[in-house]
């Protein structure tokens, strides 16, 4: 008799065991030889050497599962442990539109034609430069795409980064050491992670430097390889700081650069690194440039009405 100790790292308990152990009854039954004990974020198993190994296999297809669509059904579990997956199959084939499984299994979509356009582009080409106006989703379909490929292991890891300039304030005025400082610039990217993952899971991510924070200033030097990189608000950033960060990709990574053209807070709106990248970079093999617009606006109704208002006033 052997015994083996599994720690659930990045797995939620009530997902894994279900409501008052649905979930490990189930599992029980399946291995009726060997003898299971979960303990909070661990889960021992005591039995022969083959029937650790047939647990061991079942319960990485599970957490694999979990880790996907983050929610598991009783029928899903029962399905994954006879090896005969079909209903998954099925849904996972009839779901196209779906990037990932976001926190209790809601489906995270691109669900207007340009936030489409910017996945099938994501397939073709390792840049992806999106442009367009507050609420059309940009930045998050790229969180999406970025985690997406970090549990497809299609990259290592995932890169946050976003110009230091907010309406005057600038880093070294701000209390804190730098994560504390860069928190406040990043928060729309954590609040876009946290709908796609559970707050531990991305805690746990940061951790171990799976998911990173880069400021853009500190990312010359740097090749950034096997990486899903991200730069958010890019109209902020200055023509030389842009070319440096796009310069830095490496091997079997994927660049997304996001912002919005009418809100520039560089001092001087021409020299605009995204600006100046939407002229220059258009039609060059593998970038591919998507221009969202007031179409793609899923927040409040009030919001395309603002951005419209704003669009005709010729004095802003």
């Amino acid at each position: 008799m052997i015994e083996k100790t599994i720690i659930l790292k990045g797995i939620d308990p009530l997902v894994l065991y279900g409501q008052n152990n649905s979930h490990l009854n189930v599992i029980r039954r399946f291995f009726v030889k060997v003898k299971i004990i979960a303990r909070g974020d661990q889960l021992k198993a005591i039995g022969s050497a083959d029937e650790i190994n047939r647990f061991e296999s079942g319960m990485e297809a599970i957490f694999g599962f979990i880790e996907r669509h983050n929610r598991m059904s009783v029928a899903d579990l029962e399905n994954l442990l006879l090896e005969t997956p079909d209903h998954v199959r099925v849904q996972e084939a009839t779901d196209d539109r779906i990037l990932v499984y976001g926190n209790s299994g809601k489906p995270i979509r691109a669900r207007t034609p340009h936030q489409q356009e910017m996945e099938e582009k994501s397939r073709t080409h390792d840049l992806l430069i999106a442009i367009g106006p507050a609420g059309s989703g940009k930045t998050y379909i790229a969180v999406a795409l970025a985690v997406r490929a970090l549990r497809n292991k299609e990259v290592r890891r995932i890169i946050l980064s976003r110009p230091a300039v907010e309406s005057g304030e600038h880093l070294g005025f701000l209390p804190g050491d730098l994560r504390e400082k860069l928190d406040p610039y990043l928060q729309p990217l954590y609040d876009a992670l946290l709908d796609m993952m559970p707050s531990r899971k991305l805690q746990e991510l940061m951790e171990d430097n799976t998911i990173q924070i880069a400021p853009l200033a500190f990312m010359r030097g740097r090749t950034l390889e096997n990486a899903f990189v991200i730069l958010d608000e890019a109209q902020n950033a200055s023509v030389s700081q842009l070319k440096m960060f796009l310069t830095r990709m490496g091997e079997h990574s994927k660049f997304a650069v996001t912002g919005d053209i009418t809100q520039i807070d560089l001092p001087d709106r021409s020299k605009s690194g995204l600006v100046h990248a939407r002229s220059v970079l258009e039609g060059i093999q593998g970038i591919a440039i998507i221009d969202f617009d007031r179409s793609d606006i899923i927040r409040h109704r009030l919001v395309e009405r603002i951005v419209r208002a704003y669009e005709e006033d010729k004095d802003v």
